[in-house]
């Protein structure tokens, strides 16, 4: 993990340029020519990883960039590396070309001078991006990107569940225990480190703190304890009732599909509103399936990617993230047969034929409208996810 990493380097300021700049863009484009960009992202999900591979071929003929997946389980290894790198010297010639990051592996990614920019915002499809309606592209977890980063993907927390077993599902954190009481096993969340076993506990928080607003600071700057002690009775309570005893969790998001599928579980947490209709329309998941939110919210934030200080490719490893904001790639996201994930683009600041494919979409009907997906909660401080994720694993982790 990456919780050691502040203090494995003293700070180092972030180098401004090296070649190519992205201001010039017609010489990235000659720069990235026959390049070989590894992007360093998470292999978990085979959409995901048909949709990088789609992204490689295009990209492959249209600038001459070959695009190689290296899958990660952890997004944290990718720094790692990086940081390896960093301690040995290795200033440029990196084997990690772009990482699809965002939160405390950012920050500590940021802080350490390991990530090259500013870049994103001079990206020519970056003008197209919804800055305003959107503001976690531009701060992630409340870090301020800075142009680190370049926003790809939209990800609001849902949960689904299959109406053929469960009529009406608990639409509070509190009515998930007591439901779950009265219905042990039939629930569970990956677990931690995995992002979406971290969300669902921040996502519990958000339903069992008075004043939300203290999650926007660092945790040493606030009373801890205190805050999380009833966050940590009502895990002492699900726990026991949680599929297999809370003995044993699904390890990534996508497991809880073919759980639900096999009968095992009910209900199970999203980080795509998409997910379940995607599920569906490939056959994994009965078409009884539906998603919901919890009453007051839930936590929304953006996906990135970023380059590191020491890329080998960074022409191509930007050619990418440029096209990855485009109006192709991001419909193509969108669509649930594909992927499912939210835009990052204003759909007023696309050309009528760009805009058409969006609006000619049909998201599922596993899907949430925006109204009913309703207002995304800001995520915390990223010092959260790193305290609760310890916390948990002193309390509640089981061998992987």
């Amino acid at each position: 993990m990456i919780r050691w990493l502040a203090a494995a380097l003293p700070l180092i300021s972030t180098p401004l340029w090296a070649d190519p700049d992205p201001a010039d863009w017609e010489a990235v484009l000659d720069a990235a020519q026959g390049q070989t960009v590894y992007w360093n992202a998470w292999g978990g999900s085979t959409t995901t990883n048909d949709f990088i591979a789609w992204a490689g071929a295009r990209i492959a003929e249209d600038h001459g960039v070959t695009l190689e997946h290296v899958k990660l389980s952890d997004t944290a290894d990718a720094v790692s590396r990086v940081l390896a790198e960093k301690t040995a010297g290795k200033g440029s010639g990196g084997a990690v070309d772009l990482i699809w990051i965002n939160g405390a592996n950012f920050a500590a990614m940021k802080e350490n001078g390991l990530l090259y920019g500013p870049w994103a915002e001079s990206l020519p499809n970056w003008g197209l991006v919804d800055v305003a309606g959107k503001p976690a592209v531009i701060n992630d977890f409340t870090v301020p990107t800075d142009g680190l980063e370049s926003p790809w993907a939209m990800a609001q927390v849902v949960f689904y569940y299959d109406t053929a077993r469960l009529p009406e599902p608990p639409k509070t954190m509190r009515a998930l225990g007591d439901w779950l009481a009265d219905h042990p096993g039939r629930f569970t969340y990956p677990q931690p480190p995995d992002f979406l076993g971290a969300t669902f506990m921040k996502q519990a928080l958000y339903g069992m703190i008075d004043d939300p607003a203290v999650l926007q600071q660092p945790v040493d700057q606030v009373d801890y304890a205190t805050l999380t002690a009833p966050l940590w009775a009502f895990m002492d309570e699900l726990t026991p009732n949680l599929w297999r005893s809370g003995r044993a969790y699904p390890q990534t998001g996508p497991r809880q599909i073919q759980m639900m599928a096999d009968g095992e579980i009910d209900l199970a947490i999203s980080f795509s509103p998409g997910e379940a209709s995607t599920a569906i329309a490939n056959g994994e998941l009965p078409d009884t399936v539906r998603s919901f939110v919890m009453d007051g919210g839930t936590i929304g934030n953006a996906s990135f990617v970023a380059i590191p200080y020491n890329a080998n490719a960074k022409a191509g490893a930007m050619v990418l993230a440029n096209f990855l904001l485009s109006p192709e790639a991001q419909a193509r996201a969108q669509d649930p047969n594909v992927l499912g994930y939210g835009t990052v683009l204003a759909m007023d600041k696309l050309a009528d034929a760009d805009r058409a494919r969006f609006d000619t979409l049909e998201l599922g009907i596993a899907t949430l409208s925006p109204a009913d997906l309703g207002p995304a909660l800001p995520e915390p401080h990223p010092s959260w996810m790193t305290r609760i994720e310890k916390d948990w694993t002193d309390r509640y982790g089981v061998a992987q």
